[in-house]
């Protein structure tokens, strides 16, 4: 007989096999395991890249510091890492194959909770623990007995060929059940929060008000199907902000408390109410939440023309760089007067709660605490075209300095404006002139709106519950057997702990002190079967 032919190679897979072992591969455990891996590595750049939607301003300063990589990154959306599609895709996958994976499986726990008690063993002394005695009661009376007693103990039980066979502990592979359920609960509820949700951020300066518009926001996160016709019709205004600084001790300068004092409408035509809103005391109108994420300062400025027409008044958020609220802002001009003729004018610098200096080679100004005590600007000025005609999108604090030059003085120097509180500076050129005028605060709000959370909230819980069921629960099997033999009636009991170091020599002890009558001897004659409590590992299904 001659061997196989060598070379032989077999046939390609058709469509419907390889499409089989494709799903097979998919809704594997190992794949699922490493699809979550790659989930957790995929996060990493969300958390090191400055992301658009959060902080625009760190990321626009981002792509400053680094012109080479920002094309690069921008091609593969670390900028907006969560709404990218390569993200997107490995999500996907993930919610595929943990499918894939629990589905069939809790069908085999729905059928292990639904299962019948196991057949006795032929050899119930070969059980981990096992008792044994003689009786002159009548063998049925006595399986009678037990199925009573284990059905007391909550034992599911059925009686099988004068054998009583019983166990406890279904609500194991239930916990399982709602275990693996309740992570596909959450991956809904999550799904439901980004498809129909959105989170929106916006900037309100004490004294202001917002209303619930697209235009509104400073920046804007929707799912593919929200609507925004759905938007709660809601608006508020910012009365006053509290925040209380630590003064002394090694903490001093952080904030120790903070809170908004708002009022608010739930609709155009509804009556208005007031409400305090502080970190993880959130204001929730409707379906929508509006918290409080951050607090900063807004120094009121002026910048006058020539002609000391007004060009510019008002308050400008600038954002805080340090603990000591140092903050970095810009002001825009693009109306400003010069004695020749039109210009833009820009604005870029710092505020200084309190203003201190530090003389010196590496010296310079600092802010010496975070409360307004010594409010002070340093700003550097700009003329020339800002960039806001282009019809392109910028930042608002930022300036596009492509088309911007530094104003200098007359000795060639560049002009850096230094104004305490209610001080002004005449620029040269025939510029006009700035105002530090005065001080407010703004507030930082989140509104977001989840429609998924609830869902979300209760598949974590079910996922405790059914973790704690696994662990805790001890499933176990009790059999009791009883026969004739020699005029009286040999009873047997045995027991089988299936969880890691169950012991269950107490519960047959006690079982079989409530079988056996008070006639019966405390110890069976000689020649009979002893009572037996032995160690063996052998499995109480085999026969």
């Amino acid at each position: 007989m001659s061997g196989p032919a060598t070379g032989y190679e077999p046939p390609p897979l058709r469509p419907g096999e390889l499409a089989r072992w494709t799903w097979r591969q998919l809704t594997s455990m190992r794949t699922a395991l490493i699809l979550l891996f790659m989930l957790a590595l995929a996060s990493i750049p969300g958390s090191v890249v400055p992301q658009e939607a959060v902080d625009s301003l760190r990321a626009s300063q981002w792509r400053d510091k680094h012109p080479q990589l920002t094309p690069v990154y921008e091609k593969l959306g670390l900028f907006s890492v969560y709404n990218s599609i390569w993200f997107s895709a490995i999500y996907i996958l993930l919610m595929i194959s943990l499918v894939g994976c629990i589905v069939p499986r809790l069908l085999v726990y729905w059928r292990g909770l639904r299962r019948r008690p196991p057949a006795a063993p032929r050899h119930l002394s070969r059980m981990p623990q096992s008792r044994s005695f003689e009786t002159d009661e009548d063998a049925d009376a006595v399986v009678e007995r037990a199925r009573t007693l284990l059905r007391k103990r909550r034992f599911r039980v059925e009686v099988r060929n004068g054998a009583v066979s019983s166990e406890r502990g279904y609500l194991r592979e239930a916990g399982n059940l709602v275990f693996h359920l309740s992570v596909l609960i959450v991956l809904v509820g999550f799904a439901l929060g980004g498809l129909w949700g959105f989170k929106g951020g916006v900037i309100v300066v004490t004294k202001d008000s917002f209303a619930n518009t697209l235009s509104q926001y400073d920046d804007f996160r929707a799912g593919a199907l929200f609507d925004p016709a759905n938007l709660d019709p809601f608006e508020f205004t910012v009365n006053d902000f509290d925040v209380t600084f630590i003064r002394e001790g090694r903490e001093a300068g952080m904030a120790h408390k903070f809170a908004a004092d708002l009022t608010y409408r739930t609709a155009p035509s509804a009556p208005e109410r007031a409400r305090k809103i502080s970190v993880n005391h959130p204001l929730t109108l409707g379906g929508t939440d509006v918290f409080l994420i951050s607090h900063g300062y807004a120094p009121h400025i002026t910048v006058r023309n020539a002609d000391r027409s007004i060009a510019y008044s008002g308050p400008v958020v600038f954002l805080p760089e340090d603990s000591t609220f140092r903050s970095f802002g810009v002001v825009k001009v693009p109306d400003a007067r010069q004695r020749n003729g039109s210009t833009q004018i820009g604005l870029e610098g710092e505020f200084y709660p309190t203003y201190a200096f530090i003389k010196g080679k590496n010296g310079g100004p600092f802010s010496a605490f975070p409360d307004a005590k010594n409010p002070a600007i340093s700003m550097i000025v700009y003329k020339g075209d800002l960039g806001l005609d282009a019809g392109a999108p910028q930042s608002v604090y930022a300036l596009q300095k492509k088309g911007l030059q530094r104003v200098t003085s007359a000795d060639g120097k560049p002009v850096r404006l230094d104004l305490a509180l209610g001080r002004s500076a005449t620029l040269p050129d025939g510029l006009g002139s700035v105002t530090f005028d005065g001080v407010s605060r703004y507030v930082k709000l989140q509104v977001s709106h989840t429609p998924g959370q609830k869902v979300a909230l209760a598949g974590v819980v079910l996922a405790l519950v059914g973790l704690l069921g696994s662990l805790f629960i001890r499933p176990r099997r009790i059999w009791v057997r009883a026969r004739r033999e020699g005029g009286r009636t040999l009873v047997e009991v045995a027991g089988l702990d299936r969880s890691a170091g169950g012991d269950l020599s107490a519960e047959i002890d006690d079982l079989a002190a409530a079988l056996r009558p008070p006639t019966s001897p405390t110890a069976p004659p000689a020649g009979s079967a002893q009572l037996s409590s032995t160690g063996s590992t052998t499995s109480g299904e085999s026969s």
